[in-house]
């Protein structure tokens, strides 16, 4: 993170980013640039909306062009000047720091110049407040940080005034997707520079898939349930895919946590959670208050061109810490242990597979190579199978 862009609009939020960048900015070595974008444009639309409304003297047309001149030269001048006032904010504290930022203006539509700049620098990491100086109580999220979050291609912090001298470290959830994994190394980075612990949570969701079964006993005829079998499926479905789907997000953060330690992490925690996703991570950050959130930007199921993962929008909106949104990938591997002992699949057991549902077939598969290595079997063939049925009593 060696170059950092700060987005300035003198609310607490935005403050608070200042302190936040000038840390990670003595750690890192790093440039800051403060951005502060204002709308004279905007501002001079309106003007012209309300002549309508002025006094009869003032509508005749020399005078409404002297008007204009005298609006726009003040209302230019003026946003320029609050513009420099914010970034004497942050020229103050950051030299105090022994730092020397950059500060800049650009005019427009607020969300759209951040971005456009984001893009068009060469930014490491973009920051932000989660709320701007139109928040009410009620606010959850500001419009220009959803906004930015949504669209910018760059890692992004995402600041709430009052977290960045409380809570008690790091949380990072890993998905088993690259970006989950890249989440990981950034979250490995924050923990060293803020000298706080590191949490790793991995959540799978068991009840999305028991309700998939629900609401297909509710439209299957009986002809459909018969060629689809469907009592048989749901039974290895409900013996199977708690445990499989256990197992699968167990081996993530396994990985994660073999990674943590490679990668020179000495003490960290690792907790496998059970629920909707961003519930489960929602919940886990109101209990542990943690200082940071990071997450991938999308996750394992993203498809091409999504902009932001479900689970990272959500957590965004509801989760009370700063949260860092990671664009980084990174790839990992199972423990070499795992990769030494996965049984090999016959090519008949592999068809005896495939009547299992989609979304239920990657979770059985990793439920039936835990028997089989259990079992200390090696390759897995259709009488292999047939036991395991029996044992599950199907």
């Amino acid at each position: 993170m060696k170059n950092i862009l700060i987005c300035l609009d003198n609310s607490p939020d935005s403050t608070a980013g200042i302190n936040l960048a000038i840390t990670i900015g003595l750690a890192d070595s790093a440039s800051l640039t403060g951005l502060h974008v204002y709308a004279a444009e905007l501002h001079n639309d309106r003007f012209r909306q309300m002549e309508g409304g002025l006094p009869e003297k003032y509508r005749v047309e020399k005078e409404l062009k002297r008007q204009r001149a005298i609006h726009d030269d003040l209302i230019t001048k003026g946003l320029e000047i609050i513009s420099d006032s914010y970034m004497t904010v942050l020229h103050a504290k950051a030299v105090t720091a022994g730092l020397a930022p950059k500060g800049l203006s650009r005019e427009g539509k607020n969300y759209s110049e951040i971005v456009c700049e984001a893009e068009e620098g060469t930014y490491d990491l973009v920051i932000l407040g989660a709320l701007g100086l139109g928040k009410t109580e009620k606010s959850l999220i500001g419009s220009v940080c959803e906004r930015v979050a949504r669209r910018i291609t760059k890692d992004t912090l995402i600041v709430r005034e009052g977290l960045i001298d409380a809570g008690s470290g790091v949380v990072v959830a890993i998905d088993g997707s690259r970006r989950s994994y890249g989440a990981l190394k950034r979250g490995l980075e924050l923990a060293e520079v803020f000298k706080c612990g590191l949490d790793i949570i991995s959540v799978y969701d068991p009840e999305f898939h028991h309700s998939a079964f629900r609401s297909i006993a509710g439209i299957l005829t009986k002809e459909a349930s018969r060629v689809f079998r469907f009592e048989e499926q749901k039974e290895l479905h409900n013996n199977i895919i708690d445990r499989g789907l256990a197992k699968i997000y167990g081996d993530h953060l396994e990985s994660a946590s073999a990674l943590a330690s490679e990668l020179g992490s000495k003490d960290h925690r690792a907790e496998l959670l059970s629920g909707k996703a961003f519930d489960a991570i929602a919940d886990y950050v109101r209990t542990r208050k943690p200082r940071f959130l990071v997450l991938g930007k999308t996750g394992v199921h993203s498809g091409r061109g999504l902009d932001i993962g479900g689970v990272t929008e959500n957590c965004l909106r509801s989760c009370e810490t700063n949260i860092f949104i990671s664009t980084e990938g990174y790839s990992t591997l199972p423990p070499k242990k795992d990769l030494d002992k996965t049984p090999s699949w016959t090519p008949e057991a592999e068809a005896r597979l495939q009547p299992i549902p989609s979304f239920a077939r990657k979770a059985a598969r990793a439920m039936i190579n835990e028997a089989a290595l259990d079992a200390g079997v090696s390759e897995i063939n259709a009488m292999f199978l047939e036991k395991f049925k029996k044992d599950l009593g199907l």
